[in-house]
């Protein structure tokens, strides 16, 4: 370590994802970190961009869009995954997890050296996010969670019907061409066992 250098928790924290486990208080048959889904966000935004540059006219950085998803839930190795029912059950509630989410993403950001901070403000805390960028994550985010419904409806875990249609609410309200190009393209196959999307 260099005389200048002072001890960074900011990686240990983030390592710490793998032990955050999505939709807490239901029953999965396969068990979902955040870490995964992050990484599954980050594929989806980043086909989201590509969609929109090159079918609907946007001008998109994918790449830039992808590395804002594989950070979008890294506030949650402090504050934990509060389930959706609770986090959205009333106005009031949503707006306090909002403010402990962005004490969250500061305190990450405390957590770095000085000289970088500023190099990931814009990927961690979330008023300093791009929001045409972030709009396209945010789609991703609930493309994600739909396609883990029907992975779960897929092997026979009917607990997952409702937030499915709670999902499809969700979807209709952040739709866009490049959304509907995506699950038209690519949903369906979420459906099928492995033997059927290998059988071509």
């Amino acid at each position: 370590m260099t005389k200048d250098s002072k001890t960074s928790h900011f990686f240990a924290y983030l390592a710490r994802m793998k032990l955050i486990y999505r939709w807490p208080l239901m029953r999965n048959v396969f068990n979902e970190n955040i870490s995964e889904h992050s990484l599954q966000v980050a594929f989806v935004a980043h086909a989201l961009a590509l969609i929109e540059n090159r079918k609907f006219e946007g001008n998109f950085n994918p790449e830039r869009v992808a590395l804002l998803a594989m950070f979008h839930d890294c506030s949650e190795v402090i504050t934990g995954d509060l389930p959706t029912p609770i986090k959205y059950f009333n106005p009031a509630i949503a707006d306090e997890y909002k403010k402990i989410e962005q004490i969250a993403e500061e305190k990450l950001i405390s957590m770095l050296p000085e000289e970088f901070q500023d190099d990931y403000r814009g990927l961690v805390v979330s008023e300093d996010k791009d929001p045409d960028e972030y709009r396209l994550v945010k789609q991703a985010d609930s493309i994600c969670a739909y396609l883990k419904c029907l992975e779960e409806l897929s092997a026979g875990n009917h607990e997952f019907k409702l937030a499915k249609s709670r999902l499809e609410k969700t979807m209709k309200k952040r739709r866009s061409e490049a959304t509907d190009y995506f699950m038209s393209t690519f949903a369906e196959s979420f459906n099928l066992t492995l033997d059927e999307i290998s059988d071509e």
